[in-house]
């Protein structure tokens, strides 16, 4: 923590150099009078001295130059920046014990206040943490950047765009205090379903390709499209489906100050965080649009019913490899940890709000995905809710495909018998960087000659209609 009594600091002084307590240098910086994006530079590097010549605050610079109206800037200076820093120095009083860290095999949670949060998350705007500044830390190489840093370097509009989104944040937060709490789950499962012998038939899918998983997916467990470092590039260039939601609902960033990455085994479940702003486009395209209200309601720990799921998918170099039978289970195992929740019957469990997991930079294939998706939401208990952003082609295939397998009940564990096979006789014999045959058409000229099932033993495992 910024405010530790071990968070020390070398000084000059006219006797030589002596040790002093780096937060009374944070105090010191801060406090004094700020009027523009290089008084907010100058301040930061009192106490980050040793990143002087390597920090860059253009798109700070640009936010407060071009990208905001007179009277916004005039605001930021004279209002926000000022109750920001008040909210960033009261750390000794609004967090007064040590964060505990949710580190890899670790079953835990923590449970923080809304302020907490803010208050954090302030320390993090002004960058104030300590040894969590380079690009491979010391004693967390294995956490995420936390601090705000490199969101203020470069000149891409798209820094700018979230600055604006997370300065929305710090205004209400600062304007009026939120009051509830928000928990932080690690779940790091050592049992999984055996998926070629598996019995369980696939539950019920709504799939679109309209509306969002945040806005359509409401009383759903929502899907966080993740790095293993949660948050991904959300304190830097980042802007997909991770990073949007992680600024749109800001207290998901406050993970990254104690989440270790992320195992084969592991998600990070977040409940209770509140969605602060509206936007608009994606990547490129995203653009702050405006304030927003929201108006879930809250449980009686007075947590926001929103629950967040944060699942990392694997990267792939080459398309192919995803078919090969291991990383078909390491993502079938990912996606079952992130749905299922031990001791709770199905009948208590809403849906899956999804999409298309891993098939953006990470390179997926989204008929897959979804198939995998499908697959571990039915053994976990759940029915699905897929979002296909606009892609009306997957809409039809999936949807017409889940039809057809409903119809034949193909068990989970037939049909991944028959992606091994899609693998053993397609893949390994492809010539080239892409299949010669279609997944999907591979499926239905397998399976479409099956004899309907008589075996009234194989049921599924009774979802919930229930989303609530």
């Amino acid at each position: 923590m910024p405010c530790s009594e071990k968070n020390l600091f070398p000084v000059e002084t006219e006797g030589g150099n002596t040790i002093q307590s780096r937060w009374d240098v944070i105090c010191a910086a801060l406090e004094s009078e700020c009027k523009s994006s290089l008084d907010i530079r100058d301040a930061i590097l009192r106490y980050s001295a040793a990143h002087a010549k390597r920090w860059d605050f253009t798109a700070l610079n640009v936010l407060c130059t071009d990208a905001l109206e007179h009277n916004e800037v005039q605001r930021l200076f004279e209002v926000l920046l000022p109750s920001m820093v008040q909210l960033a120095l009261n750390a000794t009083l609004i967090c007064t014990q040590p964060i505990p860290l949710l580190k890899q095999r670790m079953n835990h949670s923590i449970t923080l206040s809304q302020e907490q949060i803010a208050c954090l998350l302030a320390n993090a705007f002004f960058c104030t943490f300590p040894r969590r500044n380079a690009r491979k830390p010391e004693y967390v190489k294995d956490y995420p950047e936390i601090n705000f840093h490199r969101l203020f370097e470069g000149s891409s509009p798209k820094k700018v765009e979230k600055l604006k989104t997370l300065l929305c944040y710090f205004l209400r937060v600062t304007e009026s205090r939120p009051t509830g709490l928000v928990t932080f789950t690690r779940q790091s499962l050592t049992n999984f379903p055996k998926w070629e012998s598996s019995r369980t038939l696939l539950s019920r899918l709504h799939i679109t390709c309209e509306g969002t998983i945040e806005d359509q997916g409401y009383g759903m467990l929502q899907v966080d499209f993740a790095n293993r470092f949660v948050g991904g590039g959300v304190t830097g260039g980042g802007l997909v489906q991770e990073e949007i939601r992680f600024i749109i609902n800001p207290e998901l960033i406050a993970s990254r100050l104690f989440t270790e990455a992320l195992d084969h085994n592991e998600c990070l479940i977040i409940t209770g965080t509140e969605q602060y702003s509206k936007y608009s486009g994606y990547a490129e395209s995203y653009k702050w649009k405006e304030s927003h209200n929201d108006e879930t309601p809250r449980d009686d720990w007075q947590r926001r019913c929103t629950e967040i799921v944060a699942i990392d998918a694997l990267k792939y170099r080459h398309f192919l490899e995803q078919f090969q039978p291991d990383k078909m289970i390491r993502e079938l195992n990912k996606a079952y940890c992130g749905f299922f929740r031990p001791g709770v019957s199905s009948q208590y469990l809403s849906a899956v709000a999804t999409g298309n997991w891993g098939c953006g930079a990470f390179r997926g294939d989204t008929r897959l995905k979804a198939l995998l998706q499908m697959m571990a939401a039915a053994e976990s208990g759940r029915d699905m809710a897929y979002f296909t952003f606009g892609d009306a082609e997957l809409m039809r295939d999936v949807s017409d495909l889940h039809t057809f397998l409903t119809d034949k009940a193909v068990t989970v564990g037939k049909l991944f018998v028959e992606l091994k096979q899609y693998f053993n006789i397609v893949c390994k014999n492809c010539s080239g960087p892409q299949p010669d045959v279609s997944l999907y058409g591979f499926l239905y000229e397998r399976l479409i000659s099956d004899p309907e099932p008589t075996d009234t033993e194989n049921t599924a495992a009774t979802p919930s209609p229930s989303t609530g």
